[in-house]
């Protein structure tokens, strides 16, 4: 649905996105992450048309948005972190003159305006001017007007921001509904959000691409966790005859039974392996309490690939083509 080939933007001399590819899917909702400064919003701005490429296509359903950027335009819904309202206007003139821009007319431009106050839970502040507006609702308004029009690619940039948890709740609902007919590009701070949306993630940084995969792979580590009554000594030299085992770390407990990290090579059969382990304690004499792979949350992936140098056999291996 979305293709990106070789994206570059250069202000001046500096190179803000360096030749940045990736292929979105109907219906998938994709996290866009990175520091800032790392080239997020440059990208966002370029899918959106906002701003051109140096180098490179996008083409949104088979539309290439350099060539036919009007015909493009129409398949997006757009909401930037601050986005451009109109405070003087009141919510209804607002997603009115919303629609005209998307050419929307007549019985249909009614309809989605129903549709879209109705799915941001927006109907009480309908004539209220948008300066008397909460942030929340402000940002509920911004939502409405990105999905006018059922757009086929949505970009979100900080669409919770200045929510209440449970406003953040309707509108996690409305992207996943709205998923089932479109692409969704998500671009956030918030950690949770991605873990509670997305079900892969683009990790930009400094302008290049550091990670395409999905979550559930990114999240799979090459150590396992495993408890027993063993001491580290004992079971350093059980394991021994395991090469698939690199190294054994105890980690800190108050009180209980001994909790290890083994770290094992790549590409090894982590359920055969925890296998393995049972059965060699379990033999031994020893108490088997718990072995699982661990399993990373999105926070600490983020800081590990923003630590691995661009461009390492290391950062090459965390870089995936789940397009």
């Amino acid at each position: 649905m979305l293709e990106v080939r070789q994206l570059t933007r250069l202000y001046g001399d500096f190179k803000a996105v360096d030749n940045v590819s990736f292929k979105i899917k109907k219906g998938e909702i994709v996290g866009l992450l990175g520091h800032n400064g790392a080239g997020k919003t440059t990208i966002m701005k370029m899918l959106s048309g906002y701003i051109e490429s140096n180098q490179g296509s996008i083409e949104i359903d088979d539309v290439d948005l350099q060539q036919d950027p009007k015909q493009a335009q129409q398949y997006l819904g757009y909401l930037p972190e601050n986005l451009p309202i109109y405070p003087e206007m009141t919510v209804a003139d607002y997603l009115d003159y919303a629609s005209d821009m998307k050419g929307l007319k007549g019985d249909e431009k009614i309809a989605e305006i129903k549709r879209v106050i109705q799915a941001t839970d927006i109907v009480p502040k309908l004539l209220m001017p948008i300066s008397t507006l909460s942030r929340g609702y402000k940002q509920r308004v911004g939502v409405a007007q990105a999905i006018l029009g059922n757009p086929k690619l949505l970009i979100l940039d900080e669409p919770t921001n200045g929510l209440d948890p449970t406003q953040t709740q309707l509108i996690r609902q409305l992207i996943r509904d709205l998923a089932k007919e479109a692409t969704v590009i998500l671009s956030t701070h918030i950690m949770q959000e991605v873990d509670a949306l997305c079900d892969r993630v683009l990790i930009i940084r400094n302008g290049e691409m550091a990670v395409d995969a999905k979550l559930e792979e990114l999240r799979e580590s090459n150590n396992l966790l495993l408890t027993t009554s063993f001491t580290k000594d004992k079971l350093t030299m059980l394991l021994q005859p395991l090469n698939a085992i690199t190294n054994i770390d105890e980690i800190p407990d108050e009180g209980g039974n001994p909790h290890y990290r083994l770290s094992v090579e790549e590409m090894s059969d982590h359920p055969a392996l925890c296998g393995e382990i049972a059965n060699l304690v379990v033999t031994a004499g020893g108490t088997l309490y718990s072995i699982n792979q661990e399993n990373r949350d999105l926070e600490t992936l983020f800081r590990e690939v923003n630590e691995i140098p661009l461009g390492t056999s290391e950062d090459a291996g965390r870089t995936k083509n789940a397009a």
